[in-house]
Formats: structure tokens, C-alpha cells, sequence
């Protein structure tokens, strides 16, 4: 059994990758085309297209992952190398030149395809190492959920701050919004670095998995696993599902909240923006995480995912019945992004969990372990998930006529047409209920339930005991000669 220190230093691990997803998924667009100076189209062609990367470099990591040897194990020197590129990456991906619009493109593409690699570098190792930290699949969902409970509370810090951080830069030391942006990306990035070395300190890998195979054959073996195809299914409309309500509420708080709207909670009133809506969201799932594990134990994980996904549909639903013109629909809005992201938090741990099973179902019917490969289409689903809900967002404010502000504008300065606000309303509620009711079908026809698991993970055990007393056995015979000669 693995001590608390493994778990609260893999935790560390998430809570640097969230600090940044987080407001990559929910910033940057708003950033991009509101402070940056690029048109909602070529920001939502930006997002999609410098996806096509990614189906390669994801793959690509987690085979040379696991394929790789050091004396720190496969996957957890990562951590240690990419740490510093990671964090000054994501600086210059919220750095705006003093340039022309097509160079400022440029600029946008070559920061977001360098910040993705980077991620890929550092997150695809640090996920499959859940793969060989524990060979238990209820202690991978007990890992999964400190690993998400951090994420969240990383999250939390990151979207409740960054509001708060941009004025302090804007009006203390008055600088520009592209200044004060830049300089909120420091500080975030300053407490990523130091959190992904905690993780590298902390953590060990415990087994010893097996990558014999050429990769031809682990791709091979990938492409014809059922139970991997639906899964990345499934994780695509979660973290898609995620980001089309996420990448919305800085627009939605914009044009449909305001900015100067306060809610009175117990007879205190307080400013109700968008890093708020966002930042008790964050903690919300760090609610759910907890409640993962004794929830999966009960109902098991593919229940436990077919649950969450038809509460989605019903809150989702409910919030568009919601008015932001009284104290009481501002309230209940906040009341139901505590209950959606309760579930979302729910079901976050499982997702991570899920592909750990799925690994273990390729070892036990391929006979090579391709952990680092399978944890990559993890990453690449998040990734794809956040591409193509931000540049959904983004391509469907512009077909309903969503007004951009002109760089330097102020956000709240122009009215936007009720095509734009029906359109912001959508993105909230209807289109994240349909990406959920998906989801929950593709979970539907995922195979590996709980006894399924068990009894993989019971003729893997002995599998993997008979492959370590071969090899103890063959490192003696080879003592043995040595002794000999």
C-alpha cells in the first residue's frame, strides 16, 4: 500500500497542470479576442487546427516514455525535465507583441503549439504513472481522486486569483490589460514550477511494467482495444462538456451578468464575477472528488459515470430557466454551478481511473504493457476536448454576431444582439446537456465493469509474479556464471 506522502506529492503534480488548463480552457479565448487582438474566427481556427499536433506528439511522448530507463523509473523524470519549459511556455502564451496583426498571429500559433508540447511532455509521463504506482484498481481510483482533489484546488487558486491578480497589476502598478495579463501568467507560472518538483521529490513508481514490443505492435494492439476506443469517447464529451460552459462564463458574465452585479448571501453583499462563478466551481469538485471513491465502491465506475452524465442533462437544463435580473436567479445560478461541478468532480477521478483499467486490459490480452501510450490518448482527449469546445464557442458567438471589442476596449462598453445573447445562453445550458446525453450513451456500451476489472486485475497479478520470479531467477543464473568464471 503506497503512504499519504506518494498520494498528496502525485496530487502536486495536478494542481500544476490544472493552474494552467484551467485558465488556458476558460481565459485564453476571452484573451485572445478581447485583450490579444485576434478575430473569434481566427482564434477558433487557432485552437482546432494546432490540434493536428497533438495527434501526433501525444502518442509520440507516451511512447518514448515508455521506453524510457533512468534510475528515477519511466515516466516520473519527466517531471523534473520539462518543469522549467513548461512554466516560462505559458508566460509567452499570454505575452502580447507590439506587432502587426499577421505577426501577432503568427506569434499566437508558434506560443500555443510550443505550450501544448510542453504539456504533452510533462502530462502524459505524469498520467501514466498511475500505471505503476499501484497494481490495485480501487487504490488507482483512490490515487485518481487525490490527484484530482489537488487539480481542482490548483484550479481554484488559478480562477478565483487571476480576476484579482489582472486588476492588482492594471491599477497598482498601472500597467496595460496585455501587461497585467503577462504579469498574472508569472505568477501562476512561478507556483506550477515549484509544485511540479514537490511531485518529482515525492512520488516513487512501484512496479516495474513491460514494453517489449515494437511499437508498430503496441499501436497495432491500441487500435483494435474497444474498451480504449469508447473511453476516449467518453472523455472527449466530459472535457468537452467542461470547456463549452467554461470557455463561455467570462462572455456570459460580460454580456448577460454584467460587471457590476452583487449577490447578498446572510445579508453580505458581494461582487459577482466571473473568477468567483468559476473559482466555487473549483471547489465544488474538489467536493466530488472526495465523494468518487465511495460512490464507485458502491455503485462502480461505469454506473457511477451513467449517473452523472443524466444529472448533467437535468441541472444543465434547469439552469436556462434561471433570470440574472434578481438576487434569487443570481443565487440559485451559483447554487447550480455548485451541483454541476459536484458531479463533474465526481466524475473526474474516474475518467483517469478508467484508462489505468483499460491499460491493464491491454497488458493481460497483448502481453506488452503500452501504459505511456494509452495515458497519452487521455491527454490528447483533453486536449481535443478543449480545442473543440473553445473553438465552438468562438465560431458560434461569430455566427450569431457576437460584437468583438476593439483592443484596449472597454469589455463591458459594447451592447451585444439578441441572436449573440441566445447563442451565450445555449452554450450554458442546451449544447453541455446534449455533449453529456452522448457521453452517457458511448459509457453505456464500455465494457469493463467491475467484475470484468477484477478479474483482470486478479490473472494480471499472477502474470506479472511469474514474470518477476523469471527474472529473478535469471539474474541469479547470471550471478551465478559470473561466480563461475
Amino acid at each position: 500500500m503506497a503512504n499519504l506522502t506518494h498520494k498528496i506529492g502525485y496530487g502536486f503534480g495536478d494542481m500544476a497542470s490544472s493552474m494552467f488548463w484551467k485558465v488556458f480552457s476558460y481565459y485564453l479565448p476571452f484573451f485572445y479576442a478581447n485583450v490579444f487582438g485576434i478575430s473569434l474566427v481566427d482564434t477558433g481556427v487557432l485552437l482546432l487546427v494546432t490540434r493536428i499536433w497533438d495527434a501526433v506528439s501525444d502518442p509520440m511522448m507516451g511512447a518514448i516514455a515508455d521506453r524510457t530507463r533512468t534510475r528515477w523509473g519511466k515516466y516520473r523524470p519527466y517531471l523534473l525535465w520539462v518543469a522549467a519549459p513548461f512554466s516560462i511556455c505559458g508566460i509567452l502564451l499570454f505575452t502580447t507583441p507590439d506587432w502587426g496583426y499577421a505577426a501577432k498571429l503568427v506569434w499566437a500559433y508558434v506560443t500555443y503549439i510550443l505550450m501544448m508540447t510542453v504539456y504533452t511532455g510533462i502530462n502524459v509521463p505524469y498520467g501514466a504513472m498511475l500505471g505503476v504506482m499501484t497494481e490495485d484498481s480501487q487504490e488507482k481510483t483512490v490515487y485518481s481522486s487525490f490527484r484530482m482533489f489537488f487539480a481542482y484546488g490548483g484550479s481554484f487558486i488559478a480562477l478565483f486569483a487571476w480576476d484579482p491578480l489582472c486588476r492588482l497589476f492594471a491599477e497598482t502598478m498601472g500597467m496595460s490589460p496585455q501587461g497585467s495579463w503577462q504579469a498574472a501568467m508569472i505568477v501562476i507560472a512561478a507556483c506550477c514550477f515549484v509544485l511540479f518538483l514537490l511531485c518529482f521529490k515525492l512520488t516513487r513508481e512501484q512496479l516495474t511494467s513491460v514494453s517489449e514490443a515494437s511499437l508498430g505492435k503496441d499501436l497495432e494492439a491500441l487500435l483494435t482495444n474497444k474498451p480504449w476506443w469508447l473511453l476516449n469517447g467518453a472523455s472527449l464529451c466530459f472535457n468537452l462538456f467542461n470547456t463549452v460552459r467554461g470557455a463561455t462564463v467570462a462572455f456570459f458574465f460580460a454580456d448577460i451578468i454584467g460587471g457590476e452585479q452583487h449577490i447578498v448571501v446572510f445579508g453580505l453583499s458581494m461582487l459577482f464575477y466571473s473568477g468567483l462563478f468559476l473559482g466555487v466551481g473549483e471547489v465544488a469538485n474538489m467536493v466530488g472528488v472526495a465523494l468518487a471513491v465511495p460512490i464507485t465502491k458502491r455503485l462502480g465506475k461505469k454506473s457511477t459515470f451513467i449517473m452523472v452524465d443524466a444529472l448533467l442533462i437535468v441541472f444543465s437544463l434547469v439552469f436556462f430557466m434561471l433570470s440574472p435580473e434578481s438576487n434569487a436567479g443570481l443565487l440559485m445560478m451559483l447554487l447550480l454551478q455548485v451541483v454541476i461541478s459536484v458531479l463533474t468532480g465526481v466524475m473526474s477521478p474516474l475518467v483517469w481511473s478508467m484508462y489505468a483499467d483499460v491499460s491493464d486490459y491491454s497488458e493481460l490480452k497483448n502481453g506488452s504493457a503500452s501504459t505511456g501510450l494509452i495515458f497519452s490518448s487521455a491527454s490528447m482527449a483533453q486536449k481535443f476536448g478543449g480545442a473543440i469546445g473553445g473553438a465552438a464557442v468562438m465560431w458560434l458567438l461569430h455566427g450569431c454576431g457576437y460584437v468583438e471589442r476593439p483592443e484596449g476596449a472597454d469589455v463591458l462598453s459594447m451592447a451585444q444582439p439578441a441572436s449573440a445573447i441566445t447563442c451565450l445562453w445555449a452554450l450554458m445550458t442546451f449544447i453541455p446537456a446534449g455533449v453529456a446525453l452522448l457521453s452517457m450513451l458511448i459509457v453505456w456500451l464500455y465494457p469493463l465493469n467491475t467484475a470484468r476489472v477484477d478479474a483482470i486485475v486478479a490473472e494480471l497479478s499472477v502474470t506479472r509474479r511469474g514474470r518477476r520470479a523469471m527474472a529473478e531467477a535469471a539474474e541469479a543464473a547470471a550471478e551465478a556464471d559470473k561466480v563461475d568464471e
